[in-house]
Parts: C-alpha cells; sequence; structure tokens
C-alpha cells in the first residue's frame, strides 16, 4: 500500500522519525479525543458561528491569494489614476466656484437683504446726526446696526463679484471674467468708498458723530435696483409706483426737516422766528415734538402750501427759497406721474368703453330693437366683469413663436388631451391644434348648433352649461358642463356615417358660456404633416361611430366606389391637361427651331456679303497702279484679278 504526498511534505521516514520523538501533551490528546467524541458530534451547531467561521476562512484565502498573486503594473497606474482623478473631484467639489444668477429668487433675496441697511442708513444717519438726544440715547444700539451693516456692505461686495451676467443669452461663470467687470464699472468705485473705515475718526472725536458715516450713501443703487425688479416682479406695478413715489416723497420732506433743525442749531434755538422756537421750553424740548414740527415745516414748504413764519437772515431766505424750488419740481413730478399711473390703469376701461360706445351708435343708427341693445350691452357687462376682454392675438404678437407655443400648451393642452379622439395621439400633433384652437363665448339662449347644420368646427367646454335640447327648443335631454366636447365626429369626415357631416341635435347655451373651437380646415392642415395620425382618429372616429349603431357599410362601399371614380376623373383631368402642356412646349418648340434657322440664314448671307467687299478692297490698288506698303516697308503682292 503507497501513500500518496504533497511535493512539500517530507519523506516518509523522515516524518515519521520526527512524529515518534516529539512529546505529546496529554491536555491535548485529551482534547482531541473529547473533539472526535460521538455526543460532540451529534450536539446541534450554531449556524451564526458556522458562517462567522467560513468568512474568515475565506477573508484569509483572499488575503494569501493576493499575496502570492504577481500584480499588474498598468492596473496598478490605472488604480492610482482612478483614486487621484476621484480625490480631485472631490475637492473641486468642496473648493467649486459659487455663482449667482440675477434672474433667480436668491439674487432677488438678496437684494431685499442689502435694501434693509441701506435703507437704515439713508434714513437715521442724517436724523442721527442732526438730533443731538436721538444719537446720545442709543448710541450702544446705533453701533451694533452700523457695523452689521458694514458687514452687509463687505458681503455685498463679494456677492457682486460673483454675480454672473448674460452674453450672446448665456450665462457667464467664469471667476475671473466676473471680477474684471465689476472691477470696471463705475458701482466698484461707489462700492469701495462706501466700506472706507472712516469710523476710525470716533477714536479721537468721540462715536457720537455719525456724520463720519455718509460715505455709506454710496451703496444707494442697490435700494434703486430692489425698487426696479420688485416692480417688475408684482402683480400690481401701478400701486407699487405709486407707493414708490410715496415713499421718495417722504424721505425728501424728512432730510429737509434734518436740515433745518440743524440750520436753526447752528443759528441758535429761538434766536428770531423762522428757526426752530428755544428747546428750554417744556414744548418743544422732547424728541418727538422736535422731528414733529421739523417734519410738519417742511412738508409746508415743500408743498409750497406756505403758512411758515418768514424766513429773516439772507442764509434764511437762500434756504427757504431753494426748498420752494424743489417744492415745485416734487409737485410737477407728483401730478405727471399719479396721472400717467391712473391713465395706464384705466387705458383697457377707456378702450372697452369707446368700444361699447361706438356700437351703441351704430345700433341707434340702424334701429335695432331694444331687446337686442340690451342684450348687446349685457354681454359687454359679462366680458368686462369676468375679465375676458382681453384679445390674446393681440397681446402675444410681440412674444416669438417658441414662447406662443409654451403658453398655449401650458393653458390648452390638458383641454385637449380630453377629448376621447385625440388621446393617445401624438405629442407634435397636439402641440399643432392647441395652438389652433379659438376662445368662443356664448350668451344665454344661443344655439351653438342645431340639428342638420354642416359641421365645420368640434367645440370643447371650458366653462358654463350647454343643454342638448329636442326641436322646440325646451326638453332638454343631456346638461353639457365643464370639459365635454361636441362635434368631432362630424369635422372627420369618415365614410359611412349616417349623418355624413351634418349635425345630429340642437346645442344650446343656457347661460353665458366659455367654449374653444377647433375648426375642420385647421385640422386638415395640421394633419397633413402626419398621415398616421389621420389614419388613427379615423379609425377611432369610425369605432365611435359603430359603436353607437352610425355606420352603414353599403354606404362604406358606396363612398370607396365613389372615391375610385373620384380619383379616375380626376387622373384623366390631370393626364388631358399634361397633353395640353406637352402640346403647347411642342408648338413652342418648333417656332424656336424656325426663328433659330432665320437667324442661321441670317448670318450666314452677312458672311458672304463681308467676303465680296473683301475682295473688291483688294482689286483697287492693282486696278490703278497703286503699291501698298506695310509698317516695316515691305511691298504688299495682290494676286492677279
Amino acid at each position: 500500500m503507497t501513500t500518496r504526498l504533497k511535493k512539500s511534505s517530507p519523506p516518509p521516514s523522515v516524518y515519521t522519525a520526527k512524529k515518534m520523538t516529539k512529546k505529546r501533551n496529554p491536555k491535548r490528546t485529551r482534547r482531541k479525543t473529547t473533539r472526535k467524541s460521538p455526543k460532540r458530534m451529534r450536539r446541534k451547531r450554531n449556524p451564526k458561528r458556522m458562517i462567522r467561521k467560513m468568512t474568515r476562512r475565506r477573508n484569509l484565502k483572499r488575503t494569501t491569494r493576493k499575496m502570492t498573486r504577481r500584480r499588474n503594473p498598468k492596473r496598478m497606474i490605472r488604480k492610482t489614476t482612478r483614486r487621484t482623478i476621484k480625490r480631485k473631484n472631490r475637492k473641486c467639489r468642496f473648493f467649486m466656484v459659487w455663482i449667482i444668477d440675477p434672474a433667480t429668487d436668491l439674487y432677488y433675496y438678496w437684494l431685499c437683504t442689502i435694501a434693509l441697511p441701506v435703507f437704515y442708513n439713508l434714513m437715521f444717519l442724517v436724523a442721527r446726526s442732526c438730533f443731538n438726544e436721538l444719537q446720545d440715547k442709543n448710541s450702544n444700539t446705533w453701533m451694533a446696526l452700523d457695523y452689521t451693516a458694514d458687514i452687509l456692505y463687505y458681503i455685498d461686495i463679494f456677492v457682486r463679484t460673483r454675480t454672473g451676467f448674460l452674453e450672446q443669452g448665456l450665462l457667464v461663470k467664469d471667476e475671473k471674467v466676473l471680477k474684471e467687470k465689476y472691477m470696471k464699472t463705475r458701482q466698484f468705485k461707489f462700492d469701495v468708498i462706501s466700506i472706507i473705515p472712516t469710523d476710525i475718526v470716533f477714536l479721537k472725536i468721540g462715536i457720537n458723530n455719525p456724520e463720519w458715516r455718509f460715505n455709506r450713501l454710496f451703496r444707494l443703487a442697490r435700494l434703486f435696483e430692489f425698487f426696479d425688479r420688485t416692480e417688475t416682479r408684482t402683480s400690481f406695478p401701478n400701486i407699487f409706483r405709486i407707493g414708490n413715489l410715496v415713499l421718495y416723497i417722504i424721505i425728501i420732506i424728512h432730510w429737509n426737516a434734518c436740515l433745518y433743525f440743524e440750520i436753526s442749531k447752528i443759528l441758535g434755538f429761538g434766536s428770531d422766528t423762522w428757526v426752530y422756537p428755544n428747546i428750554s421750553n417744556p414744548d418743544f424740548s422732547s424728541l418727538k415734538r422736535q422731528y414733529i414740527f421739523c417734519f410738519y415745516w417742511s412738508t409746508l414748504t415743500l408743498t409750497t402750501i406756505g403758512e411758515t413764519p418768514p424766513p429773516v437772515r439772507d442764509f434764511e431766505y437762500f434756504f427757504v427759497v431753494s426748498d420752494f424750488l424743489i417744492g415745485v419740481l416734487i409737485f410737477a413730478t407728483i401730478v405727471g406721474n399719479v396721472g400717467a399711473m391712473i391713465s395706464n390703469m384705466n387705458t383697457a376701461r377707456v378702450e372697452f368703453q369707446s368700444t361699447i360706445d361706438s356700437i351703441k351708435q351704430y345700433m341707434q343708427f340702424r334701429k335695432v330693437s331694444k331687446e337686442l341693445e340690451a342684450k348687446v350691452v349685457k354681454w359687454f357687462d359679462y366680458l368686462w366683469t369676468e375679465e375676458k376682454t382681453c384679445d390674446e392675438k393681440e397681446v402675444l404678437k410681440y412674444l416669438p413663436d417658441k414662447l406662443k407655443a409654451e403658453i398655449a400648451i401650458n393653458v390648452h393642452l390638458e383641454t385637449l388631451q380630453k377629448v376621447r379622439i385625440f388621446q393617445d395621439c401624438e405629442e407634435g400633433l397636439l402641440i399643432e391644434l392647441v395652438l389652433k384652437l379659438q376662445p368662443r363665448v356664448f350668451s344665454p339662449g344661443d344655439y351653438i348648433c342645431k340639428k342638420g347644420d354642416i359641421g365645420r368646427e368640434m367645440y370643447i367646454v371650458k366653462e358654463g352649461k350647454l343643454a342638448v335640447v329636442a326641436d322646440d327648443g325646451v326638453t332638454q335631454f343631456v346638461v353639457l358642463s365643464d370639459g365635454a366636447y361636441f362635434g368631432e365626429i362630424s369635422i372627420l369626415g369618415i365614410k359611412g356615417s349616417k349623418a355624413g357631416n351634418r349635425r345630429t341635435a340642437n346645442i344650446r347655451s343656457v347661460g353665458y358660456s366659455d367654449l374653444f373651437a377647433l375648426s375642420k380646415d385647421d385640422l386638415v392642415e395640421a394633419l397633413i404633416e402626419y398621415p398616421d395620425a389621420k389614419y388613427a382618429l379615423e379609425e377611432k372616429g369610425r369605432a365611435i361611430l359603430m359603436k353607437d349603431n352610425l355606420i352603414d357599410e353599403s354606404l362604406v362601399t358606396a363612398c370607396d366606389a365613389k372615391d375610385m371614380e373620384e380619383k379616375v376623373n380626376d387622373m384623366m383631368a390631370s393626364f388631358d391637361i399634361m397633353m395640353a402642356k406637352f402640346e403647347k412646349l411642342k408648338k413652342q418648340h418648333e417656332s424656336s427651331q424656325r426663328k433659330l434657322k432665320q437667324r442661321l440664314d441670317n448670318v450666314s448671307n452677312r458672311v458672304r456679303g463681308l467676303r465680296v467687299h473683301g475682295d473688291l478692297l483688294e482689286a483697287i490698288p492693282t486696278l490703278f497702279g497703286w503699291q501698298v506698303y506695310t509698317l516695316d516697308r515691305s511691298p504688299v503682292h495682290h494676286r492677279a484679278t
């Protein structure tokens, strides 16, 4: 019996010798015997423990395989490059340049934020400089607000360097380009001036001198930008313009009031009748009374109402004259702007009223009955109250076709998809049909269609109630509400329809109804580019008619035969036209050939005449015995005639 050994194992003799000489540990032998005992073998094993053991062995095998495996250098390079790229991408994501789009809400919210410190400086710097009591009482609060505003100013400069701009419709996001563009603008200089730390002067003269912070007013452009953005975003621009105008007037009156108090302080309170009364008087000593009195005086002066004490000194006269001139300009601005705003607000009403007046004049001229006139006026009142006087084509005519299509899709696509025959249609066809939908408004009692009329349009109910009535116009069978549609089969012109393209019911408007109409011509025009969709629509319409038992197969075959005959007749007519054109072209060709032959004969005759003339010229010198020389004085020999 031979024993098979591994290549790495020693020979059997040495192995057995080592085994015989080796001392055995009695504990270990006992442990081995217990391990192999049948009781232990019969014991249930823990599956989790077995899984743990198996995973440990598998991991050990993998590590030994990796250690012994020969590594491919190209693969290692590939792995390292992948790792470095991933690391760089992570770094790029972390240090990515933040760019703000000026068309987003985030930029507008930042304008709201930066407008607050600008407005704070505009209103309170001059008030604190003129009214010392206002500054002295709350110096710590003002200091906190001032430095908060300064921090926002610094952040605003950073935001300006990260604000993108459009170049040929694309947002520029290059950090270097944005910085260079911002630094070339005039606003950059104003922004730098507005953050100059003039507060250093406070270390010498004290903190109660806010006039040294007037350089913060160079950031006023941000406030005006906020007003412009709000005006374009708001749904009530006229109201916002009026409020904005009132705010400007209040700011001017506020500044003028502060200047009046400062001049009174310089000239001396109560020194004459024009300046502010003496503050030692308890009635005029409080801060609230000081500001209200100055604001009242400023309002009276700038609105040129008068009723103020006359000036006494020359400087007072100069200040009052300046105020009067500014007041005249303000009054003219107020009147002009308010008048323009009111006229803009009433433009639609004025145009609508002029239309009603012209229609009334026409009806009176034509002696229309009073009932019909009242009905027309009532219809116009409905249009105005429901805000349906807007002409969509007139409003959207300045938009490009792409934006018009997007607006139409957003408004009408969902309505069109409710129609059975247009469900599961191509999106391109639906978009074309959406652009062709026309709004219609019907008065109470108006018939949308009558039984037997030729169907040239289909209708979709947007708002209102429609009643399917009998021939007497009173008995109602069905009431159609929002989202209903009718007339879709008649505009398809399906062969074999028992009704043909005629209306099969009387439909009447119960109240005022808003409908969308799609004409047959528009549908046919749209289906030219979509032949598959045309076939699918006809099949859907035929299935609907067959379901309602409104199709006749004999009419279908008759229509097919008639169509075939019409096609043959059309082909024969076109063939006759082509033959007539061919005969005409043949005659034109023959006449052109004759004309060409005549021209060739004329040319050949002229050539013969020129040859005879040349022979005569050569014969004349020899006839008289003259000698003809060339330019090099050599005689010319003529042939004998």
